[in-house]
């Protein structure tokens, strides 16, 4: 027994002993020669046992074995493998990658090595991107790359974000194909900016000729972040912040107000000063003295908060992420808000070595509050411009129009029923009451995502076949309720249903949409990699197969007895009669199928010379019969010339890249069914209301990029410049046949072409040599549009609205209109001026250039008078770190761009007794005092003609993002991983612009929400 015990007590020492030799502690520190290097992988190779270096660079592993090899990685050095050796220290000095030409970028359907690229493509760097805290990425895009023009319509959170790469190439649709995990779309909303890994801009028509026919606007790859084998991890990340309104203008107060009234009543021809009313106005005693603008602005609050948890095996690895976004305004109540909540699940298997599937899906919901914020009707920021000081907010409980439910001044001063409104202050709109009255509530329900196979052929699996099946969901549910208020309008007799009701939303009204939009795309590719001796090879095939269709459906009703949310749904609202508006129903559906080849094929020999020849067919439902199929080649070539054996002793140089391109892409944005004839049924049976054209075709970008790459000193300081001329040619466009054969709809046809040219350029500096770390990078662009070809019929493009017009030899929509040349001084100057026909022009009026020189002012003296379209855009981003703590800002701008400022016209110039900036108080009055705002009156002085003194210089620069950080170090455990930081956005802008946001996209400015002031704190932790 006594045997038995030692011998079982021997074999657990023997056992214990050899666990303890096989199952180490190891520790250490990475570092490189400016010192410790955080968040650096240490893996032991061949198996899924990891960690990553904290803060001061260092690691330990729990179950490294005393033969197992350790394997360093971090971005932007080489990889380093050291073998433990029975030792329990193991430290690693890791060496900065000198070419960083292996990187793999993706570039379509497939990737390819950085050094092979030829074409312009730009990778994000998302780091820097993650410090723009906004509801959209694509705004984050702003500054970030050269040639890749970002702005939002509007400031309100939810409105639309306009992007542009390189120049707009068509009178139509211009937008950019996002493609997210091989799916394409139109549109990033729903995408929560933490689940992006990768972002890349293919700008030249070479690079971005795989997507063919959807490709003219430009083309962004989107990979989005997956798990990975080895130890399981959790991140998550919460912020908060305010926003403010900023750089408000000064605005007159009652006193003011009521000096110009005045005086523009006096200067008014046939008036009598002893009738005037403002003179009268001041001995009331309801006068208010209301700041509009400051009523109506208050604090926005965001709120952001997201979760990932990840990790996997050899064989399997997930993550699942989930986010939640809202941001409400910073205009009064609620009625501007915004929520995003975002869920995503990834799944990735191996099957065998050989054979891989796995799914990708995101679920998205979006809720907007949506408030009229472009000087669109109603106009809540117009009305808080224009509306006279002189009115209050609020009625006095006393006023016998008052009501507990509409409490707000409307119109001026009610006299009693008989003696109607006073009509000097002008009929404005109350902007609080339009705020509080909006209902207006728009939701998004979107499911995206993909399931993928893919399998290796031949021993060395360098042939793969891939199948990806991608569905793009929306379902939209919009619902307005324009709820009846204001004062009463009089206009009706007393047995009319509206008699009594307010004015605004006469009668109250509701009106429902819904619809839904699916697409899925199926893609198989068939990709060969491989290298043989000096040769490399990256060759693919492939289709790809889209559907998309569409539905909605939507009603109206009005007349609603009771207004409680319960009620607001079509069935409690009237069916109508002589007098009430009747409900109104309607339904529509289309869809659209693109069917397309595509190969592609690039030849490297000797890491020096590489070639690309891509070529893709598609054939598209929405054009005519004759011309289905598009066809878009291009070819592109580089030249790594550092690569040579003579260029080896230039040590300070460590890469220099050579790049040619050309090639061809199309845009079939065009309503579906656009090609075909439209017919309508009539008592005489169907009658023709559009003519058809079965000749309809794509529209052709033809895109050449030269361009070139260097690196210095270890690639510590790169630059790369590039210069493109980009034509678009068969520009659809929509032309009304002649009125002598009917009325008609307009027909679409090939007509037209428009050409991009210019340059872009980028400077980067990294230094990681030292505790202090700092880089610094500038990109810069220039372009220069012009329309080079109209329909021959079609002069030119006229836009009453925004006062453009789009003609041969100028940009697209270029403002046309008066040439402002200042004021009248004189009698005599108006005599000598327009000797032809004064037209009652005054001294202290506007004057404006005689073009053709026949002394009068006429529609023949309009010319061009501003440009729309940016001529140059650039960015500015710096980062730096020294222990736990960092730093980063991005500055962001754009010069040479023009901008209609309709506001400032109604604000400073209107004769009507509308409120205005205190610029007016500077106005003319007499000889001599102004030569840039003419007399005070309620005559026209010229202010009524579209003209350049409302064309304002719209160029700024802006302080976009500044954020300042702090990571705990190691050593305190509880906090280990931990980053605060406190963000500012938009806190500085230069600019001469005087409307309220100079970013703003939209070519006339009636009173735009600004862009947001923002300070946010935030804190995140991985685990």
């Amino acid at each position: 027994m006594k045997r038995k015990i030692t011998y079982y007590l021997f074999l657990m020492w023997a056992f214990l002993s050899t666990s303890a030799i096989y199952a180490q502690t190891v520790k250490g520190t990475v570092s490189d020669n400016g010192g410790p290097l955080p968040m650096v992988n240490v893996n032991v190779k061949g198996t899924s046992i990891n960690t990553a270096t904290d803060i001061d660079g260092n690691y330990t592993l729990l179950d490294a074995g005393p033969n197992a090899v350790l394997v360093f990685t971090y971005v932007g050095y080489l990889p380093k493998e050291v073998p433990v050796n029975g030792e329990s220290i193991v430290n690693a000095v890791l060496v900065q990658d000198p070419q960083l030409l292996n990187e793999v970028i993706v570039t379509g359907y497939s990737s390819q090595q950085k050094r092979s690229i030829s074409g312009a493509v730009a990778q994000v760097d998302m780091e820097d991107l993650s410090k723009t805290r906004v509801p959209d990425v694509t705004q984050a895009l702003q500054g970030q790359v050269a040639g890749v023009f970002v702005a939002a319509s509007t400031g309100a959170p939810g409105d639309g974000i306009q992007l542009r790469v390189r120049g707009q190439g068509t009178l139509g649709n211009n937008d950019v194909l996002y493609v997210i995990d091989g799916v394409p779309s139109r549109s990033i909303t729903f995408l929560n900016q933490a689940d992006i890994k990768s972002m890349t801009v293919l700008k030249d028509a070479a690079s971005a000729s795989q997507y063919g026919s959807r490709a003219a606007g430009g083309v962004i790859l989107i990979t989005t972040k997956r798990g990975s084998e080895g130890k399981s991890s959790f991140e998550a990340e919460v912020f908060t912040g305010v926003h403010f309104a900023t750089n408000l203008p000064d605005m007159l107060n009652t006193e003011q107000y009521l000096n110009v009234q005045e005086t523009s009543y006096n200067n008014t021809a046939g008036n009598n000063p002893a009738n005037n009313p403002y003179t009268a106005l001041r001995s009331r005693t309801d006068l208010a003295d209301t700041d509009w603008l400051d009523e109506l602005f208050e604090t926005g609050i965001t709120t952001s908060a997201q979760v990932t948890a990840s990790g996997g095996s050899d064989k399997i690895s997930y993550l699942i992420s989930g986010g939640y976004y809202g941001v409400d305004g910073i205009v009064k109540e609620d009625n501007d808000r915004y929520k995003r909540v975002n869920f995503r699940t990834n799944l990735n298997a191996k099957v065998s070595d050989r054979f891989s599937v796995g799914t990708n899906l995101q679920l998205t919901f979006i809720k907007q509050d949506k408030l009229s914020s472009a000087g669109d009707a109603p106009g809540v920021i117009r009305h808080a411009m224009i509306r006279p000081s002189a009115l209050a907010v609020f009625k006095d409980p006393s006023d016998p129009t008052w009501s507990a439910e509409d409490p707000y001044t409307d119109l001026p001063f009610y006299t009693g029923p008989n003696g109607g409104w006073n009509s000097a202050l002008e009929f404005t709109s109350n902007p609080l009451a339009i705020v509080h009255f909006t209902d207006d509530k728009r939701e998004l329900f979107q499911t995206f995502g993909n399931v993928y196979a893919e399998y290796s052929f031949l021993g060395d699996k360098s042939l793969k076949f891939r199948s990806n099946l991608g569905v793009d969901a929306k379902f939209i549910h919009n619902k307005n309720f324009a709820q009846n208020y204001g004062d009463a309008n009089q206009i009706f007799a007393e047995d009319h249903p509206y008699f009594g009701l307010g004015r605004n939303n006469l009668p109250n009204n509701l009106s429902e949409n819904r619809g839904q939009d699916v697409t899925f795309t199926w893609s198989n590719t068939l990709n060969y990699v491989k290298t043989i001796g000096d040769h490399d090879i990256n060759a693919l095939i492939g289709t790809e197969y889209i559907t998309n269709s569409s539905e909605t459906i939507g009603g109206t009703r009005s007349y609603y007895d009771i207004t409680l949310n319960p009620f607001l749904y079509l069935d409690y609202g009237s069916v109508g009669s002589d007098q009430i508006a009747r409900p109104y129903s309607g339904g529509s559906g289309s869809g659209w199928t693109l069917f397309s080849y595509f190969a592609t094929a690039t030849y490297g020999y000797k890491n020096k010379l590489f070639a690309t020849g891509t070529m893709r067919a598609d054939a598209s439902s929405r054009f005519g019969p004759n011309n289905k199929w598009g066809y878009f080649p291009s070819v592109s070539a580089n030249y790594i010339l550092s690569n040579e054996s003579f260029m080896k002793e230039v040590s300070w140089l460590s890469n220099l890249k050579l790049r040619a391109s050309y090639g061809k892409n199309g845009n079939q944005e065009i309503p579906n069914y656009a090609y075909q004839a439209l017919y309508i049924n009539t008592e005489n049976g169907p009658q023709l209301t559009r003519f058809g054209n079965d000749d309809v075709q794509w529209e052709t970008t033809t895109q050449t990029n030269f361009g070139v790459d260097f690196g210095f000193f270890k690639n510590k300081l790169t630059f790369s410049a590039d210069y493109f001329f980009k034509k678009t040619d068969d520009i659809l466009l929509t032309v009304t046949p002649p009125g002598t054969l009917g009325s008609y709809a307009a027909t679409y046809i090939n007509s037209g072409a428009v050409e991009n040219k210019g340059f872009e350029f980028f400077l980067g500096y990294q230094n990681n040599d030292n505790e202090f770390k700092y880089g610094v990078s500038a990109n810069l662009a220039t372009l220069k549009n012009e329309v080079t070809k109209l329909y021959t019929y079609v002069n030119n493009i006229e836009d009453n609205i925004n006062y453009t017009r789009t003609v041969v030899g100028q940009p697209i929509a270029s403002y046309y209109g008066y040439q402002f040349d200042g004021i009248y001084q004189n009698q005599a100057e108006i005599d000598n001026y327009l000797f032809a026909d004064a037209n009652g022009a005054q001294p202290g009026d506007m004057k404006f250039r005689d073009i053709n020189a026949d002394g009068k002012i006429d529609a023949n003296d309009r010319t061009f008078i501003g440009n729309p379209i940016p001529e140059f855009t650039y960015g500015l981003n710096f980062s730096a770190s020294y222990k736990g703590f960092d730093l980063s800002f991005l500055f962001q701008g754009v010069s040479n761009v023009d901008r209609y400022n309709d506001l400032k016209q109604i604000l400073d110039y209107d004769s009507r007794p509308f409120n205005s900036t205190t610029a007016v108080l500077d106005a003319w009055n007499g000889e001599g005092t102004s030569n840039t705002m003419p007399r005070l009156t309620f005559n026209a002085n010229g202010s009524e003609r579209i003209s350049s003194a409302m064309i304002e210089d719209a160029s700024y620069v802006r302080l976009k993002n500044i954020e300042l950080g702090y990571t705990f170090p190691s050593s305190i455990k509880t906090l280990n991983n931990l980053r605060i930081y406190v963000s500012g956005q938009n806190l500085l802008t230069w600019t001469n612009y005087t409307g309220l946001d100079p970013e703003s996209v939209n070519l006339k400015d009636q009173g735009t929400y600004p862009q947001m002031t923002s300070v946010m704190f935030g804190a995140r932790i991985k685990l």
